[in-house]
């Protein structure tokens, strides 16, 4: 009796920690990486010379489809690597590289440094890197029942922008690990072109929809690439 007692705590046990157990990860490919840096304001010059350095490696890199490196304008020391990888096996392939960046980095931060791994829902062509054009990139979380409903109101939005003036890549993101989380990667010739589209009836389309969706504020940020 006592056995099998301890057989069924056993069996217990092994079903409640598979439950507990974390999904595992999918190999997107392409693998698409934002990653949110913030250093101490007065640490914005060198700060921004490593960033340069280290996109620079990872356009190198065996497996790198893509890296850029945008900064906000008016809140020094905020950044955002931007990068697409072959698949998540050439980014971590790239780890050991990395660190050296990231040791340095972490030496001048004022948080640490964010990855966030993605698979692309709606990506589309981004063209080559131009000088002077206006990067967005905003994070939306929604409630995740309102997953799959959020994720056609994401496409749709990502072909109207596509194709309306002044618009030179829009890239709906979604994370990996939190499938109700997702990112927005938009590149604009001009803020003027912005400004113009965001009055848009289907952008405010899009925002009504999204309202009682929404799991968090949506949070949306302007930036300048780093030359």
């Amino acid at each position: 009796m006592a056995l099998r007692f301890t057989l069924a705590l056993l069996c217990l046990a092994a079903v409640d920690a598979s439950a507990q157990a974390p999904p595992a990860m999918p190999d997107p490919s392409p693998l698409h990486v934002v990653t949110y840096v913030e250093l101490r304001p007065t640490a914005k010059n060198e700060g921004s010379a490593l960033l340069r350095a280290w996109r620079d490696a990872q356009r190198q890199a065996a497996g790198n489809q893509r890296a850029e490196v945008v900064q906000h304008p008016t809140r020094p020391g905020q950044f955002v690597i931007i990068a697409a990888w072959r698949n998540k096996v050439a980014f971590d392939g790239h780890a050991e590289a990395a660190a050296p960046f990231r040791e340095k980095l972490n030496a001048l931060r004022n948080s640490p440094t964010d990855d966030r791994l993605h698979t692309g829902l709606s990506t589309g062509e981004p063209g080559a890197p131009q000088a002077g054009v206006l990067y967005v990139v905003t994070h939306v979380d929604v409630v995740p029942p309102r997953r799959e409903d959020t994720e056609a109101a994401l496409k749709a939005l990502a072909q109207a922008n596509r194709v309306a003036e002044g618009n030179l890549r829009f890239e709906v993101l979604q994370q990996i690990n939190r499938l109700n989380h997702f990112t927005v990667v938009e590149t604009w010739r001009s803020r003027q072109a912005y400004d113009a589209n965001s009055m848009s009836a289907h952008q405010r389309e899009f925002r009504d929809k999204l309202a009682p969706m929404a799991g968090a504020l949506y949070d949306e940020r302007l930036y300048e690439g780093l030359d």
